[in-house]
């Protein structure tokens, strides 16, 4: 089960930054220059609210493809011991020829 602090950080805190960076777009009329709008400044602070809101995303991304290949890495490093303490692999049926025979 997942906690409430890992939801939050997975899903809800970018969620929330790019709702508020929309928001901010939306009041500001999707401006991007001062010759356009007064309200610039506000659409602008959006675009870096969404930005900021897929970095979020993308770093807690990142650190769970860290931490699976850790686990699959230790999987790997059990199957190895196993292969050398009985010649054959975890998951084969049949032991492996230890003579070089194929």
């Amino acid at each position: 089960m997942r906690s409430k602090g890992m939801l939050f950080t997975r899903y809800w805190l970018p969620g929330g930054i790019a709702v508020a960076g929309i928001a901010l777009i939306a009041i500001g009329h999707a401006a991007y220059s001062k010759s356009t709008s007064a309200h610039s400044l506000e659409s602008a602070t959006g675009v870096a609210l969404l930005i900021v809101a897929v970095i979020v995303w993308m770093i807690n991304w990142m650190y769970r493809l860290s931490v699976r290949s850790n686990v699959d890495r230790e999987q790997e490093d059990r199957a190895r011991a196993e292969f050398e303490r009985t010649g054959r692999w975890p998951e084969d049926d049949r032991p492996a020829p230890r003579d070089g025979a194929s």
